[in-house]
Protein backbone atom coordinates (compact mmCIF):
# COMPACT_ATOMS: atom_id res chain seq x y z
CA UNK A 1 0.00 0.00 0.00
CA UNK A 2 2.93 2.74 0.33
CA UNK A 3 4.49 4.05 -2.33
CA UNK A 4 7.58 4.01 -3.41
CA UNK A 5 9.32 7.92 -2.40
CA UNK A 6 11.06 10.05 -5.21
CA UNK A 7 12.16 13.26 -5.54
CA UNK A 8 10.79 15.64 -8.15
CA UNK A 9 13.27 18.24 -9.89
CA UNK A 10 12.87 19.93 -13.22
CA UNK A 11 9.32 18.41 -14.05
CA UNK A 12 11.04 14.68 -13.28
CA UNK A 13 10.95 12.13 -10.50
CA UNK A 14 14.05 11.23 -9.53
CA UNK A 15 16.17 9.93 -6.79
CA UNK A 16 19.20 11.30 -5.38
CA UNK A 17 22.09 11.53 -6.94
CA UNK A 18 24.06 9.89 -4.26
CA UNK A 19 21.33 7.55 -3.38
CA UNK A 20 21.32 7.62 0.13
CA UNK A 21 18.41 6.95 1.31
CA UNK A 22 16.21 6.68 5.03
CA UNK A 23 13.80 4.41 6.79
CA UNK A 24 10.22 5.33 6.95
CA UNK A 25 8.59 4.09 10.00
CA UNK A 26 4.68 3.18 10.68
CA UNK A 27 4.08 4.52 13.87
CA UNK A 28 2.05 2.40 15.08
CA UNK A 29 3.93 -0.73 14.42
CA UNK A 30 7.51 1.04 14.35
CA UNK A 31 8.25 -0.77 11.26
CA UNK A 32 9.98 0.28 8.31
CA UNK A 33 7.41 1.08 5.52
CA UNK A 34 9.64 2.63 3.10
CA UNK A 35 12.78 4.33 2.14
CA UNK A 36 12.84 8.49 1.35
CA UNK A 37 15.64 9.37 -0.76
CA UNK A 38 18.09 12.28 1.09
CA UNK A 39 19.52 14.72 -0.96
CA UNK A 40 23.13 15.96 -1.06
CA UNK A 41 24.07 19.60 -2.45
CA UNK A 42 24.14 18.45 -6.21
CA UNK A 43 20.89 17.75 -5.85
CA UNK A 44 19.82 21.07 -4.58
CA UNK A 45 21.78 22.83 -6.98
CA UNK A 46 19.93 21.39 -9.83
CA UNK A 47 16.45 22.15 -8.01
CA UNK A 48 17.66 25.43 -7.71
CA UNK A 49 18.36 25.84 -11.45
CA UNK A 50 15.28 23.91 -11.72
CA UNK A 51 13.54 27.00 -9.53
CA UNK A 52 14.80 29.83 -11.74
CA UNK A 53 14.29 28.09 -15.03
CA UNK A 54 10.28 27.58 -13.49
CA UNK A 55 10.60 30.84 -12.44
CA UNK A 56 10.80 32.37 -15.29
CA UNK A 57 8.31 30.20 -17.31
CA UNK A 58 5.48 30.38 -14.37
CA UNK A 59 5.64 34.05 -14.08
CA UNK A 60 4.87 34.82 -17.97
CA UNK A 61 1.73 32.49 -17.05
CA UNK A 62 -1.63 34.75 -16.70
CA UNK A 63 -3.41 34.70 -13.16
CA UNK A 64 -6.45 33.06 -15.00
CA UNK A 65 -4.68 30.23 -16.35
CA UNK A 66 -2.68 29.52 -13.32
CA UNK A 67 -5.96 29.37 -11.46
CA UNK A 68 -7.45 26.98 -14.38
CA UNK A 69 -4.42 24.75 -13.42
CA UNK A 70 -4.52 25.03 -10.04
CA UNK A 71 -8.38 24.09 -10.02
CA UNK A 72 -7.57 21.18 -11.78
CA UNK A 73 -4.84 20.05 -9.15
CA UNK A 74 -7.10 20.69 -6.79
CA UNK A 75 -10.07 18.22 -8.24
CA UNK A 76 -7.09 15.80 -8.67
CA UNK A 77 -6.38 15.80 -5.45
CA UNK A 78 -10.23 15.81 -3.85
CA UNK A 79 -10.69 12.75 -5.94
CA UNK A 80 -7.83 10.80 -4.11
CA UNK A 81 -9.19 11.14 -0.72
CA UNK A 82 -9.07 7.18 0.74
CA UNK A 83 -6.02 6.40 -1.32
CA UNK A 84 -3.94 9.72 0.13
CA UNK A 85 -5.72 9.34 3.39
CA UNK A 86 -4.58 5.78 3.50
CA UNK A 87 -0.94 6.79 2.76
CA UNK A 88 -1.34 9.89 5.40
CA UNK A 89 -2.22 7.05 7.96
CA UNK A 90 0.35 4.34 7.33
CA UNK A 91 3.32 7.29 7.42
CA UNK A 92 1.78 9.67 10.54
CA UNK A 93 -0.26 7.85 12.07
CA UNK A 94 -3.71 9.74 12.77
CA UNK A 95 -6.98 7.59 12.52
CA UNK A 96 -8.03 7.38 8.68
CA UNK A 97 -11.18 9.43 8.97
CA UNK A 98 -8.70 12.49 9.91
CA UNK A 99 -6.23 11.43 7.28
CA UNK A 100 -8.39 11.37 4.52
CA UNK A 101 -9.64 15.12 5.66
CA UNK A 102 -6.04 16.82 4.94
CA UNK A 103 -6.14 15.85 0.94
CA UNK A 104 -10.26 17.06 0.86
CA UNK A 105 -9.30 20.18 2.60
CA UNK A 106 -6.15 20.68 1.06
CA UNK A 107 -8.15 21.00 -2.87
CA UNK A 108 -10.07 23.78 -1.00
CA UNK A 109 -7.12 25.76 0.02
CA UNK A 110 -5.82 25.28 -3.50
CA UNK A 111 -9.30 26.26 -5.06
CA UNK A 112 -9.04 29.37 -2.92
CA UNK A 113 -5.85 30.48 -3.75
CA UNK A 114 -6.35 29.71 -6.95
CA UNK A 115 -9.54 32.54 -6.82
CA UNK A 116 -8.11 35.11 -4.96
CA UNK A 117 -5.19 35.51 -7.29
CA UNK A 118 -6.97 36.72 -9.97
CA UNK A 119 -7.64 39.15 -7.18
CA UNK A 120 -4.13 40.73 -6.78
CA UNK A 121 -5.31 44.18 -7.74
CA UNK A 122 -2.92 47.18 -8.30
CA UNK A 123 -3.95 50.63 -7.78
CA UNK A 124 -4.10 53.65 -9.36
CA UNK A 125 -2.67 56.84 -7.34
CA UNK A 126 -3.72 60.66 -8.22
CA UNK A 127 -0.82 62.58 -9.45
CA UNK A 128 0.03 66.27 -8.91
CA UNK A 129 0.39 67.29 -12.99
CA UNK A 130 -1.58 66.41 -14.95
CA UNK A 131 0.89 64.67 -17.52
CA UNK A 132 1.70 61.80 -14.97
CA UNK A 133 0.34 58.68 -14.28
CA UNK A 134 1.10 56.75 -11.18
CA UNK A 135 0.09 53.00 -10.48
CA UNK A 136 1.29 50.48 -8.41
CA UNK A 137 1.44 46.96 -9.84
CA UNK A 138 2.04 43.33 -7.16
CA UNK A 139 4.27 41.27 -9.09
CA UNK A 140 6.14 37.81 -8.00
CA UNK A 141 9.15 38.07 -5.50
CA UNK A 142 10.81 35.03 -6.92
CA UNK A 143 11.51 31.50 -6.20
CA UNK A 144 10.56 29.97 -2.80
CA UNK A 145 12.16 27.93 -0.60
CA UNK A 146 9.49 26.31 1.67
CA UNK A 147 10.00 23.78 4.45
CA UNK A 148 6.78 21.76 6.02
CA UNK A 149 6.67 19.63 9.12
CA UNK A 150 5.14 16.21 9.44
CA UNK A 151 1.96 16.42 11.56
CA UNK A 152 0.00 17.82 8.76
CA UNK A 153 2.03 16.89 5.52
CA UNK A 154 -0.29 18.09 3.20
CA UNK A 155 -2.31 20.92 4.74
CA UNK A 156 1.27 22.77 5.68
CA UNK A 157 2.70 22.04 2.64
CA UNK A 158 -0.20 23.10 0.41
CA UNK A 159 -0.45 26.48 2.04
CA UNK A 160 2.86 27.54 0.89
CA UNK A 161 3.01 25.15 -2.67
CA UNK A 162 -0.61 27.36 -3.37
CA UNK A 163 0.78 30.82 -2.13
CA UNK A 164 3.85 30.22 -4.53
CA UNK A 165 2.08 29.43 -7.45
CA UNK A 166 -1.17 30.97 -7.62
CA UNK A 167 1.25 34.78 -7.53
CA UNK A 168 3.41 33.15 -10.02
CA UNK A 169 6.46 32.00 -8.03
CA UNK A 170 8.26 28.87 -8.26
CA UNK A 171 9.26 26.84 -5.10
CA UNK A 172 11.34 24.32 -4.00
CA UNK A 173 9.56 22.31 -1.28
CA UNK A 174 11.64 20.81 1.79
CA UNK A 175 8.69 17.89 2.53
CA UNK A 176 9.10 15.80 5.86
CA UNK A 177 11.04 13.10 5.69
CA UNK A 178 8.68 11.16 8.67
CA UNK A 179 5.72 11.42 6.34
CA UNK A 180 7.19 11.97 2.66
CA UNK A 181 4.16 9.84 0.45
CA UNK A 182 1.63 12.37 1.40
CA UNK A 183 3.89 15.40 0.44
CA UNK A 184 4.76 13.42 -2.94
CA UNK A 185 0.90 13.21 -3.40
CA UNK A 186 0.43 16.72 -3.44
CA UNK A 187 3.02 17.33 -5.81
CA UNK A 188 1.80 14.63 -7.86
CA UNK A 189 -1.70 16.48 -8.54
CA UNK A 190 -0.25 19.47 -9.26
CA UNK A 191 2.38 17.94 -11.71
CA UNK A 192 -0.70 16.05 -13.74
CA UNK A 193 -2.43 18.89 -13.89
CA UNK A 194 -0.08 20.77 -16.06
CA UNK A 195 2.34 22.59 -14.37
CA UNK A 196 6.05 23.81 -15.99
CA UNK A 197 8.65 21.94 -15.12
CA UNK A 198 10.84 23.78 -12.25
CA UNK A 199 7.81 25.59 -11.05
CA UNK A 200 7.52 23.24 -8.35
CA UNK A 201 10.70 21.24 -6.92
CA UNK A 202 10.01 18.63 -3.69
CA UNK A 203 12.94 17.66 -1.69
CA UNK A 204 13.62 15.62 1.21
CA UNK A 205 16.83 15.92 3.12
CA UNK A 206 18.83 16.94 6.67
CA UNK A 207 16.87 19.38 7.82
CA UNK A 208 19.91 21.49 8.76
CA UNK A 209 22.10 20.92 6.22
CA UNK A 210 19.05 21.83 3.01
CA UNK A 211 17.70 24.91 5.19
CA UNK A 212 21.47 26.31 5.22
CA UNK A 213 21.98 25.94 1.65
CA UNK A 214 18.54 27.19 0.23
CA UNK A 215 18.14 29.92 2.94
CA UNK A 216 20.83 31.90 1.60
CA UNK A 217 21.73 31.04 -2.30
CA UNK A 218 20.94 33.85 -4.54
CA UNK A 219 18.14 32.39 -6.43
CA UNK A 220 15.97 32.10 -3.11
CA UNK A 221 13.77 35.31 -2.54
CA UNK A 222 11.02 34.21 -0.10
CA UNK A 223 11.47 31.67 2.89
CA UNK A 224 8.47 29.91 4.53
CA UNK A 225 8.69 27.76 7.42
CA UNK A 226 6.40 25.90 9.81
CA UNK A 227 8.13 23.97 12.59
CA UNK A 228 9.95 24.80 16.12
CA UNK A 229 10.33 28.22 17.83
CA UNK A 230 14.46 27.56 18.62
CA UNK A 231 15.06 26.33 14.55
CA UNK A 232 12.76 29.28 13.15
CA UNK A 233 14.56 31.75 14.80
CA UNK A 234 17.93 30.24 13.56
CA UNK A 235 16.60 30.27 10.02
CA UNK A 236 14.85 33.78 10.23
CA UNK A 237 18.66 34.52 11.57
CA UNK A 238 20.00 32.91 8.39
CA UNK A 239 17.49 34.56 6.39
CA UNK A 240 17.94 38.00 7.90
CA UNK A 241 21.72 38.18 6.97
CA UNK A 242 20.97 37.54 3.52
CA UNK A 243 17.84 40.21 3.09
CA UNK A 244 14.93 37.35 2.51
CA UNK A 245 11.60 37.57 3.17
CA UNK A 246 9.86 35.26 5.46
CA UNK A 247 7.26 33.74 6.78
CA UNK A 248 7.38 31.81 10.23
CA UNK A 249 4.52 29.42 11.14
CA UNK A 250 6.41 28.81 14.89
CA UNK A 251 4.81 26.78 18.06
CA UNK A 252 2.60 27.82 20.51
CA UNK A 253 1.24 27.04 24.40
CA UNK A 254 -2.41 27.78 23.44
CA UNK A 255 -4.82 29.17 26.45
CA UNK A 256 -8.38 27.47 26.84
CA UNK A 257 -9.96 29.64 29.07
CA UNK A 258 -13.37 28.29 30.60
CA UNK A 259 -15.62 31.61 31.64
CA UNK A 260 -17.79 31.04 35.22
CA UNK A 261 -20.96 31.48 32.77
CA UNK A 262 -19.46 29.10 30.01
CA UNK A 263 -21.45 25.80 29.05
CA UNK A 264 -19.32 22.99 30.84
CA UNK A 265 -20.74 20.18 28.62
CA UNK A 266 -19.82 22.28 25.29
CA UNK A 267 -16.37 23.32 26.17
CA UNK A 268 -15.60 19.90 27.54
CA UNK A 269 -16.67 18.08 24.03
CA UNK A 270 -14.88 21.02 22.28
CA UNK A 271 -12.21 21.25 24.20
CA UNK A 272 -10.82 17.27 24.46
CA UNK A 273 -11.83 16.91 20.37
CA UNK A 274 -9.34 19.89 19.90
CA UNK A 275 -6.32 18.31 22.65
CA UNK A 276 -6.46 14.88 21.32
CA UNK A 277 -7.07 15.49 17.57
CA UNK A 278 -3.44 14.17 15.87
CA UNK A 279 -2.51 12.92 19.46
CA UNK A 280 -2.48 16.44 20.55
CA UNK A 281 0.47 16.98 17.87
CA UNK A 282 -1.21 20.42 16.98
CA UNK A 283 0.51 24.00 16.98
CA UNK A 284 -2.53 25.33 17.86
CA UNK A 285 -4.31 22.86 20.27
CA UNK A 286 -4.92 23.94 23.69
CA UNK A 287 -1.95 22.81 25.92
CA UNK A 288 -3.06 25.13 29.09
CA UNK A 289 -6.55 24.87 30.52
CA UNK A 290 -7.53 27.77 32.26
CA UNK A 291 -10.76 26.67 34.52
CA UNK A 292 -12.84 29.33 36.68
CA UNK A 293 -12.61 27.89 40.04
CA UNK A 294 -16.88 27.56 39.79
CA UNK A 295 -16.85 25.42 37.17
CA UNK A 296 -13.60 24.12 37.82
CA UNK A 297 -14.65 20.17 39.62
CA UNK A 298 -17.40 19.54 36.72
CA UNK A 299 -15.30 20.69 34.07
CA UNK A 300 -12.00 18.25 35.06
CA UNK A 301 -14.29 15.25 35.87
CA UNK A 302 -15.93 15.38 32.91
CA UNK A 303 -12.84 16.15 30.97
CA UNK A 304 -11.05 12.95 32.72
CA UNK A 305 -14.12 10.67 31.60
CA UNK A 306 -13.55 12.00 28.28
CA UNK A 307 -10.01 11.30 28.11
CA UNK A 308 -10.67 7.64 29.79
CA UNK A 309 -12.83 7.11 27.18
CA UNK A 310 -10.71 7.84 23.78
CA UNK A 311 -10.21 4.69 21.80
CA UNK A 312 -6.38 4.78 21.09
CA UNK A 313 -5.23 2.35 18.17
CA UNK A 314 -4.15 1.94 14.97
CA UNK A 315 -5.55 4.44 12.71
CA UNK A 316 -6.48 2.22 10.35
CA UNK A 317 -8.95 0.81 12.88
CA UNK A 318 -12.03 2.20 12.15
CA UNK A 319 -12.69 2.41 15.75
CA UNK A 320 -9.90 4.10 16.69
CA UNK A 321 -9.92 8.04 17.89
CA UNK A 322 -6.46 9.20 18.91
CA UNK A 323 -3.19 7.12 16.91
CA UNK A 324 0.44 6.76 17.62
CA UNK A 325 2.40 9.63 18.07
CA UNK A 326 4.71 10.15 15.42
CA UNK A 327 7.99 9.02 16.29
CA UNK A 328 9.52 7.64 19.52
CA UNK A 329 10.94 10.48 19.99
CA UNK A 330 7.81 12.01 20.74
CA UNK A 331 6.97 9.18 23.77
CA UNK A 332 10.41 10.23 25.15
CA UNK A 333 8.88 13.51 25.57
CA UNK A 334 5.82 12.96 26.50
CA UNK A 335 7.61 10.72 29.73
CA UNK A 336 9.93 13.40 30.73
CA UNK A 337 7.21 16.34 30.60
CA UNK A 338 4.58 13.90 32.46
CA UNK A 339 8.19 12.81 34.89
CA UNK A 340 9.03 16.21 35.72
CA UNK A 341 5.38 17.51 36.30
CA UNK A 342 4.98 14.74 38.62
CA UNK A 343 8.32 15.17 40.75
CA UNK A 344 7.04 19.13 41.06
CA UNK A 345 3.91 18.05 42.77
CA UNK A 346 1.38 17.68 39.88
CA UNK A 347 -1.23 15.07 40.18
CA UNK A 348 -2.18 12.66 37.11
CA UNK A 349 -5.50 12.24 37.19
CA UNK A 350 -5.25 9.77 34.09
CA UNK A 351 -2.97 8.60 31.79
CA UNK A 352 0.35 9.63 32.03
CA UNK A 353 2.23 6.64 30.90
CA UNK A 354 2.88 5.02 27.35
CA UNK A 355 0.74 1.94 25.32
CA UNK A 356 2.32 -1.07 25.11
CA UNK A 357 5.81 -1.43 23.45
CA UNK A 358 4.72 -1.68 19.94
CA UNK A 359 4.27 1.63 17.88
CA UNK A 360 4.71 4.74 19.89
CA UNK A 361 1.32 5.23 21.62
CA UNK A 362 0.66 7.29 24.56
CA UNK A 363 -2.40 7.59 26.88
CA UNK A 364 -4.42 10.68 27.10
CA UNK A 365 -3.10 12.41 30.04
CA UNK A 366 -5.13 14.89 32.66
CA UNK A 367 -3.00 16.93 35.64
CA UNK A 368 -3.72 18.92 38.07
CA UNK A 369 -2.20 21.59 40.57
CA UNK A 370 0.96 21.57 37.80
CA UNK A 371 3.18 23.99 39.09
CA UNK A 372 3.97 27.12 36.67
CA UNK A 373 7.83 25.88 37.11
CA UNK A 374 7.29 22.42 35.44
CA UNK A 375 8.16 21.77 31.88
CA UNK A 376 4.61 21.46 30.64
CA UNK A 377 3.81 25.19 31.21
CA UNK A 378 6.58 26.49 29.72
CA UNK A 379 7.46 24.13 27.01
CA UNK A 380 5.28 23.51 23.80
CA UNK A 381 4.03 19.68 24.46
CA UNK A 382 2.72 18.81 21.02
CA UNK A 383 1.17 15.65 22.69
CA UNK A 384 -1.98 14.36 24.36
CA UNK A 385 -1.12 16.25 28.00
CA UNK A 386 -3.81 18.46 29.35
CA UNK A 387 -2.66 20.16 32.43
CA UNK A 388 -5.75 22.41 34.43
CA UNK A 389 -5.54 24.82 36.23
CA UNK A 390 -7.75 27.12 38.42
CA UNK A 391 -8.52 30.67 38.70
CA UNK A 392 -10.44 32.99 40.49
CA UNK A 393 -10.65 36.04 38.62
CA UNK A 394 -10.39 37.41 34.64
CA UNK A 395 -7.49 38.91 35.61
CA UNK A 396 -5.76 36.33 36.63
CA UNK A 397 -6.78 34.30 33.63
CA UNK A 398 -5.18 36.81 31.39
CA UNK A 399 -2.26 37.31 33.24
CA UNK A 400 -1.81 33.45 32.78
CA UNK A 401 -2.64 33.45 29.54
CA UNK A 402 -0.09 35.90 28.35
CA UNK A 403 2.93 34.93 30.82
CA UNK A 404 4.59 32.75 27.76
CA UNK A 405 6.40 34.07 24.42
CA UNK A 406 3.98 31.78 22.92
CA UNK A 407 1.01 33.84 21.18
CA UNK A 408 -0.33 31.06 18.18
CA UNK A 409 -3.81 30.25 18.99
CA UNK A 410 -6.26 30.61 22.23
CA UNK A 411 -9.49 29.87 23.48
CA UNK A 412 -12.34 30.88 24.88
CA UNK A 413 -15.83 29.59 26.25
CA UNK A 414 -18.35 31.57 27.39
CA UNK A 415 -22.09 32.82 27.19
CA UNK A 416 -21.54 36.56 27.08
CA UNK A 417 -20.74 38.42 23.97
CA UNK A 418 -19.28 41.29 26.00
CA UNK A 419 -16.92 38.78 28.34
CA UNK A 420 -16.39 37.19 24.45
CA UNK A 421 -14.97 40.49 23.36
CA UNK A 422 -13.09 41.52 26.32
CA UNK A 423 -11.28 38.07 26.14
CA UNK A 424 -10.29 38.37 23.16
CA UNK A 425 -9.07 41.86 23.33
CA UNK A 426 -6.84 41.34 26.02
CA UNK A 427 -5.36 37.85 24.70
CA UNK A 428 -1.83 38.09 23.26
CA UNK A 429 -2.26 35.96 20.50
CA UNK A 430 -2.43 36.35 16.42
CA UNK A 431 -5.47 33.92 16.80
CA UNK A 432 -8.23 33.07 19.31
CA UNK A 433 -11.40 31.53 18.46
CA UNK A 434 -14.44 31.58 20.92
CA UNK A 435 -17.13 28.75 21.86
CA UNK A 436 -16.04 26.52 18.70
CA UNK A 437 -13.21 25.64 16.24
CA UNK A 438 -12.49 28.60 14.17
CA UNK A 439 -8.73 28.02 13.04
CA UNK A 440 -7.45 26.89 9.61
CA UNK A 441 -10.06 28.03 6.89
CA UNK A 442 -8.34 29.06 3.66
CA UNK A 443 -10.21 32.33 3.61
CA UNK A 444 -9.02 33.39 7.03
CA UNK A 445 -5.34 34.22 8.45
CA UNK A 446 -3.45 31.74 10.12
CA UNK A 447 -0.62 32.98 11.92
CA UNK A 448 1.13 34.53 15.40
CA UNK A 449 2.97 37.06 17.35
CA UNK A 450 5.94 37.09 19.47
CA UNK A 451 7.68 33.88 19.75
CA UNK A 452 5.27 32.13 17.56
CA UNK A 453 6.28 33.86 14.33
CA UNK A 454 4.95 35.97 11.85
CA UNK A 455 3.13 36.57 8.70
CA UNK A 456 0.00 34.42 7.77
CA UNK A 457 -0.52 31.44 5.61
CA UNK A 458 -4.29 31.72 5.39
CA UNK A 459 -6.40 34.57 4.50
CA UNK A 460 -5.58 37.52 1.69
CA UNK A 461 -2.45 38.44 3.41
CA UNK A 462 -1.16 35.12 2.78
CA UNK A 463 -0.40 35.97 -0.65
CA UNK A 464 0.60 39.21 -0.07
CA UNK A 465 3.86 37.43 1.36
CA UNK A 466 4.63 36.52 -2.40
CA UNK A 467 4.53 39.59 -4.02
CA UNK A 468 6.70 42.94 -4.15
CA UNK A 469 4.32 46.09 -4.66
CA UNK A 470 5.93 47.65 -7.95
CA UNK A 471 5.41 51.76 -8.39
CA UNK A 472 5.27 52.71 -11.73
CA UNK A 473 5.11 56.31 -12.64
CA UNK A 474 5.27 57.34 -15.99
CA UNK A 475 4.99 61.40 -17.98
CA UNK A 476 3.30 61.35 -21.25
CA UNK A 477 5.45 63.53 -23.67
CA UNK A 478 3.89 65.96 -26.05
Amino acid sequence: MYPEISLHIDGAWCKAASGKTDAVLNPATGEEIGRVPIVGKADLDRALAAAQKGFEAWRKVSAFERYKLMRKAAEILRGRGDEIGKICTLEQGKPFAESRLEPVSGADVIDWFAEEARRTYGSVIPARFGNVSQNTIKVPIGPVAAFTPWNFPINQAVRKISGALATGCSIIIKGPENTPGSCAALVSAFVEAGLPPGALNLVYGVPAEVSEYLIPHPVIRKVSFTGSTAVGKHLAGIAGRHMKLVTMELGGHSPAIVCPDADVDHAVKMLAFAKFRNAGQICTNPSRFLIHDSLYDSFVEKFIAVAKAVKVGDGMNPETKMGPLAHARRVEAMEGLVSDAAKRGAKIRTGGKRIGNKGFFFEPTVMEEVPLDARIMNEEPFGPLAPMMRYKDMDAAIAEANRLQYGLAAYAFTRSEATANAVSAAIESGMVTVNHHGFGLPEVPFGGIKDSGYGTEGGAGALDAYMTTKFVTQARMA
